[in-house]
């Protein structure tokens, strides 16, 4: 069973979901809570079986598809992908066991089911093909849970997050095109294996137009600016159970992707487009902090937030070494399981007063005070606290990029200051002071069902933020091979002066220790 285990992850809620047709509505949230904890316990039995102390992948599959042109079912798993694979289990456990009374329970489930087949799929797809369709398939069960169970404006909401999010798929897929020509212009063989690709070493001419077309791709997914403009819309429509979910994970896509493609394939063309992208990562963190102070609406508020702390990510993902690719992933766990909880939290006074303006509220703390101490515990995580697993991201993305260029590290890091600055007025306006709103008076403080489902992200949240080295062990492991891959790979010199040889350090190393010896 092992031997097939990430096709078990992926297949089994997508059956499930199907035979969800079958299944009572009276029951159905037995049914799916009961499918989403063995996909979790799935999710962990890899963990447990991965070798830590192995770098390339694990547990692989393969499967001709179209062998003619080198499409194959590729499936394979290693430490930058592990951790999300076993969070996107997770969240969408907790989801569906935190969901509310709802319309349509019964097609908000099964969606959820179709969904997470798509989110580990893109997470295991070692064949471009495999991954494209992983990647588009995501995009349907998205656009019927903000399109039938968001907000008002949830139509405009849905097809504005497909036409962006697809019409950038579109000019990713004309990239894989091009690579799969060229392995075979090399080779005399199609392949759409991306281990294959790895081996292809392009021209930087080549190099620097594959990589934009991959980069629009992914840039609209994370989102970056400027192309995050759809987020805000999808997060403010979308039910609380689609936010969590499209902020721990989806969002992700685009940050793994550029991981797992842009850097091995092109890392000539990433040491040219590193400061613009930058540049672009810090106006990211800087510009929709300071939209998230103007926010009055909560959502929103922890919606631009999240946009924010994901330009934190591709800034450690740009620093091009062990330290800041490492930190990026962890960062990539870390925002995904604050911004999740975040997001259900906002769920949870929703629920009680259907209003997410923030000027509503006022005394919370004195009302609901569990409420409040979770609240502070995840705002104080997302905004970098140090003992709490964002900061450990948030430091080593930092201590990468500070490699490559301390001053635009600084302006980062000063930016960051900003987050404090809106998420601590926000809880103030919120918990503190008196309560002024009669209506907030006698709100009932969270219950079990809701606990259940936030103080595992309290106990995570602490416990990898004061030792995240069962996390940061495997995936250091993987980043390292990627990073080595990309310095041999390298043809320029400026690409191998900022690529560090962890071969040639390990030597010194050891020259230095047998000479001290």
């Amino acid at each position: 069973m092992l031997d097939h285990i990430l096709s078990i992850l992926i297949f089994f809620p997508a059956l499930a979901a199907v035979l969800g047709f079958a299944i009572q509505k009276d029951s159905i949230r037995a049914y799916g809570v009961a499918v989403a904890t063995v996909e979790f316990a799935l999710s962990l039995w890899l963990w447990f079986s991965f070798d830590s102390d192995v770098s390339g992948m694990q547990f692989m599959e393969q499967l001709p598809l179209v062998p003619a042109f080198g499409i194959n079912y590729i499936l394979g798993v290693d430490g930058i992908s592990l951790f999300i694979i076993i969070m996107a289990a997770f969240f969408t456990m907790i989801g569906i066991a935190s969901l509310t009374d709802t319309k349509d329970e019964k097609n908000m489930i099964i969606t959820l089911l179709f969904l997470q087949m798509t989110m580990v799929g893109v997470f295991v797809a070692l064949d471009a093909i495999v991954f494209y369709i992983f990647w588009e398939l995501s995009l349907v069960p998205m656009l019927y849970i903000i399109g039938a169970w968001g907000g008002p404006l949830r139509v405009y909401a849905s097809v504005k997050f497909f036409l962006y999010t697809f019409t950038g798929s579109l000019v990713m897929l004309v990239g894989m095109l091009f690579m799969a020509y060229f392995y075979f212009q090399a080779t005399g063989t199609w392949s759409f294996a991306i281990l294959d690709w790895y081996r292809l070493i392009l021209p930087e001419s080549f190099q620097l137009w594959l990589f934009v077309a991959f980069f629009i791709g992914f840039a609209i997914k994370v989102p970056m600016f400027p192309f995050h403009t759809w987020l805000p819309y999808a997060h403010g429509q979308a039910p609380t159970i689609g936010s969590v979910i499209l902020a721990a994970i989806l969002l992700k896509m685009g940050t793994y992707a550029f991981i797992r493609f842009s850097l091995p394939l092109f890392p000539d063309a990433s040491v040219f487009y590193m400061y613009p992208i930058a540049v672009l990562a810090i106006i990211m963190i800087i510009y929709t902090a300071m939209v998230a102070y103007a926010q009055k609406d909560i959502k929103q508020l922890v919606a631009y937030s999240s946009v924010s702390h994901m330009g934190v990510i591709i800034l450690g993902t740009f620093a091009l070494n062990v330290e800041g690719i490492s930190g990026s992933v962890f960062l990539m766990i870390a925002h995904g399981i604050v911004s999740g909880a975040l997001f259900l939290l906002v769920g949870v006074i929703y629920d009680r007063r259907h209003t997410k303006m923030m000027s509503e509220f006022g005394g919370l703390a004195h009302v609901m005070p569990r409420y409040a101490t979770i609240f502070a515990i995840m705002m104080m995580a997302a905004v970098g606290m140090p003992l709490m697993i964002n900061f450990v991201g948030e430091f080593l993305s930092l201590l990468g990029f500070y490699q490559q260029s301390h001053i635009l590290t600084l302006l980062a890091g000063i930016a960051i200051i900003v987050g404090a600055i809106y998420m601590l007025a926000a809880y103030k306006k919120m918990f503190f002071g008196i309560v002024t709103n009669e209506a907030n008076r006698n709100l009932p403080d969270v219950n079990k069902r809701e606990l259940v489902a936030l103080i595992p992200l309290v106990i995570i949240t602490i416990w990898l933020g004061v030792y995240p080295k069962p996390i940061l062990e495997p995936i250091n492991n993987s980043v390292e091979s990627i990073v080595q891959l990309m310095h041999d790979k390298s043809i320029t010199e400026e690409a191998k002066s900022r690529i560090p040889n962890l071969v040639k350090a390990i030597e010194i190393t050891r020259t230095s220790a047998q000479g001290a010896n």
